[in-house]
């Protein structure tokens, strides 16, 4: 009787692995794969950024927002002292013309005292041949008078018309008339005169009013 292990169909014959040609190494299998840990996400480091750079932005603009404001006020404020020294200077200017023109104003006002001393004289003069001479004389002075007033820029006030005006006239006497309606110049007493465009004595005249309940 054969023992069944001696059987040749039951044996397993051990085969070794044959290399390939050439003499390589069988490869070894890959190792199975690890997951790979993924990187944070790049999308919120980025708004993250974008948010401070807004802010940023806007701490800027509000900066500049309060130096233009800043700058519009040192403009308004420079522009206007160079206005308030243009008006100063203006006005020294026309206070200097002023005392320029008007400095001599004193002695001009002695001079007139003269002259009317010069038209009293001619007023009382005789008649005579010896009083023409010496009418003439005085004529002469009172002209050279006149003159030197007038190269100085003083002229008499002119009564063109009888009406009273209290800007040029001072009424030394007043005289109630039913001939009048207004009040109105009836006598100059004395010459009044103007230094270039401003008053330098008034006209002394003797003034007729309206009679009261007329």
């Amino acid at each position: 009787m054969t023992d069944e292990k001696d059987k040749p169909g039951d044996e397993i014959e051990f085969i070794p692995e044959t290399p390939p040609p050439g003499g390589e190494p069988p490869q070894e299998r890959p190792a199975p794969s690890v997951p790979e840990k993924k990187e944070p996400d790049g999308k919120g480091a980025a708004a993250e950024g974008a948010r401070h750079l807004k802010e940023k932005l806007k701490k800027k603009e509000a900066e500049v927002k309060h130096l233009k404001k800043e700058l519009d006020e040192l403009k308004e404020t420079h522009l206007r002292k160079l206005a308030d020294i243009e008006n100063l200077r203006k006005r020294f200017e026309r206070e200097k013309n002023e005392y320029q023109q008007y400095a001599m104003s004193g002695f001009l006002l002695d001079l007139l005292a003269v002259t009317d001393n010069f038209e009293r004289a001619l007023q009382s003069a005789p008649a005579d041949a010896d009083g023409k001479t010496f009418r003439e004389g005085v004529e002469l002075i009172l002209r050279m008078f006149q003159n030197l007033l007038a190269k100085n820029g003083v002229q008499p006030i002119v009564l063109k018309e009888r009406a009273f005006d209290p800007n040029f006239h001072h009424a030394m006497t007043v005289e109630e008339s039913d001939k009048v309606e207004e009040p109105e110049v009836e006598e100059e007493l004395q010459k009044g005169y103007l230094h270039h465009d401003r008053l330098l004595r008034p006209t002394l005249v003797k003034v007729l009013v309206p009679k009261k309940g007329q």
